[in-house]
């Protein structure tokens, strides 16, 4: 059952899904997906990310069912790993996705911006039986640490072999991504790169496995590597969603070694968690000045709905931890672009494990645009 209350309260969405979502959003049933054992390959939501949307998927789709009728785009302007966008890719509508990290970019592109079917499985089985028994860049600075030596070794040689065999840039990014996700599941830590655990229990060696894409589905779809503030000023959609950082914990930080990993420029890396220069990489939102381009980004968003996802965690021991953007200022910047109802929904989200709240409030803001 749906409550709807005024614009300055909530709208109350309980756990069960309303069955009737996916008939406004049929998949399309021309899917061409690569014929491999479902033990070879990975899927995008298959990545540990702070802020993943993938169990809330459900609960997005049916708001802009029951709010945003004929959609034909969907911005995705701080995608992350991209699940959102993917969500709505499959239903034969337009994705414009977004991310400032590399790291997170290669992947947007490998899932949502590759239409061709390139095969890669012959090459990624060609990394996988790579030797390594040297200590190269990586295992340098990150072996002991956040792998196991010998994993390493086998992440750096990977990595540097991948820049001979790419024949393209989006076989350039698909092995990138690949490499990325089984990066993830060896990382001696709790899920970013902020730290790595003291004991060094993720001892599994490193293995690639092929992508699971939809090639059919990305023909349309545009991806972007840009400041949100900047892009949002090009794009024009139906649905812009917006699920920017919410405090000051910057995603440069916790994910500073993939973004390393993915773009292999090679810099000096310092301190004990071993990161790199990467002030032009820091988000503008997770700063004092949050609410300044928050404000900025609606007034040159051109679209008919933005939905704009902000987790309320409430007061925590950690200030850095605490929302930049108070819900005061996001209502009172989105009801200057149209009308405002809140969303909300209970679930236990992936964190950095630092906050004391017992549970977590996602709230959607949906605004109707009419100026």
């Amino acid at each position: 059952m749906t409550n709807v209350k005024s614009s300055s309260q909530a709208v109350l969405i309980e756990d069960t899904i309303i069955p009737s979502i996916g008939r406004r959003f049929p998949v399309k049933s021309n899917a061409r997906l690569p014929k491999i054992p479902v033990a070879q390959y990975f899927q995008m939501q298959n990545r540990r990310y702070l802020g993943n949307k993938y169990k809330l998927l459900d609960f997005i789709e049916e708001i802009v069912s029951k709010k945003c009728g004929q959609v034909e785009s969907f911005c995705d302007i701080f995608a992350g790993t991209g699940v959102v966008g993917e969500r709505f890719n499959k239903f034969g509508i337009k994705v414009i996705s977004n991310d400032i990290l590399f790291s997170n970019y290669a992947c947007l592109s490998a899932f949502l911006g590759t239409n061709l079917d390139i095969q890669i499985a012959s090459k990624i089985e060609y990394l996988n039986s790579l030797e390594a028994n040297k200590d190269n860049y990586f295992s340098d600075h990150f072996g002991d640490r956040y792998f196991t030596k010998q994993n390493a070794r086998k992440i750096g040689v990977i990595r540097e072999e991948i820049e001979n065999i790419a024949d393209s840039e989006a076989e350039r990014n698909l092995l990138i991504c690949s490499l990325l996700y089984a990066v993830d599941k060896v990382a001696n830590t709790v899920g970013h790169y902020d730290a790595y655990r003291k004991t060094l229990d993720m001892v599994k060696p490193v293995e690639l496995q092929v992508p699971r894409i939809d090639w059919s589905a990305n023909e349309e779809n545009e991806i972007y590597k840009e400041d949100a503030n900047k892009l949002v000023k090009k794009i024009s959609c139906d649905v812009l969603y917006i699920d920017p950082p919410y405090n000051s914990r910057q995603y440069s930080d916790a994910y500073h070694l993939l973004e390393n990993l993915a773009e292999w420029k090679k810099p000096e890396v310092v301190g004990v968690g071993k990161k790199m220069d990467r002030s032009h990489i820091k988000s503008e939102y997770c700063l004092r000045n949050a609410t300044l381009a928050f404000e900025d980004l609606i007034k040159n968003a051109n679209c008919k709905h933005i939905l704009m996802s902000y987790n309320n965690t409430g007061e925590s021991k950690d200030g850095r931890s605490n929302a930049r953007i108070s819900d005061e200022e996001i209502l009172q910047i989105l009801k200057a672009k149209g009308k405002v109802e809140i969303f909300e929904k209970n679930y236990q989200a992936f964190t950095t494990g630092k906050s004391n709240g017992d549970g977590h409030t996602e709230r959607v803001f949906y605004c109707n645009v009419n100026k």
